[in-house]
């Protein structure tokens, strides 16, 4: 889930696999290469399969390696990317803020998410392409009162402008943090001694199974 390394080329504490779902076209591809390499590309074509982008940012006076992961939204795609679901720890919902189906259909990838992902998967929102506020189709209070309703973070982004990508990423990324790493210090220091311990070995064997993803 989350798992300590040290690289030749980078040392980071943590590292997350984090998965971008949503519809084909809403721009999941562009949120991604503006997060980890900064540009922006107008025709990007849609993703087969599925694609990996690496960045790491500071969280909490950590290092904090983010593996994000962009799905393809087309219906026949749906076999490979949900094999991807379970080994994530945080997901990334967006729909298409001038596409109202985009945004309807989010409905549909959460019950996807809850029944092939993990249980206690950091979830958040994501309202794209805020910068073409014409022709708006989807309100920012309706996305808000999604996001209020399944418990997840909510922002509106705009990959072509840049705006608010790296605060999207840094909140999952510190929600990541505060569920499992910090929940499970804060489980462990409150068991007695013996449940702690079957905890930590526990954490570790599961820790080890998803550094090979």
């Amino acid at each position: 889930m989350a798992y300590k390394k040290i690289s030749n080329q980078e040392t980071y504490d943590y590292m997350f696999k984090v998965l971008l779902l949503g519809d084909a076209g809403v721009g999941k591809t562009s949120l991604m290469w503006r997060f980890s390499d900064d540009v922006f590309n107008q025709t990007y074509i849609s993703t087969i399969g599925i694609d990996l982008k690496l960045r790491t940012i500071d969280v909490e006076g950590k290092k904090v390696r983010l593996q994000v992961w962009d799905t393809a939204g087309q219906e026949r795609f749906h076999a490979i990317s949900v094999s991807y679901y379970r080994t994530a720890v945080g997901i990334m919902l967006v729909y298409d803020i001038t596409r109202r189906r985009s945004f309807e259909n989010i409905a549909k990838w959460l019950r996807n998410i809850d029944e092939h992902a993990q249980e206690d998967v950091v979830k958040l929102l994501i309202g794209n392409k805020c910068d073409m506020q014409q022709p708006r189709d989807v309100k920012r209070e309706e996305g808000e009162m999604l996001a209020d309703e399944y418990d997840m973070s909510f922002f509106e982004t705009s990959a072509k402008e840049n705006e608010s990508i790296d605060e999207a990423f840094e909140c999952i990324a510190r929600e990541i943090m505060e569920r499992f790493v910090l929940g499970w210090a804060i489980k462990e220091r409150d068991k007695p001694t013996q449940e702690a311990v079957v905890e930590i070995k526990r954490k570790s064997r599961f820790s080890r199974t998803k550094e090979c993803c």
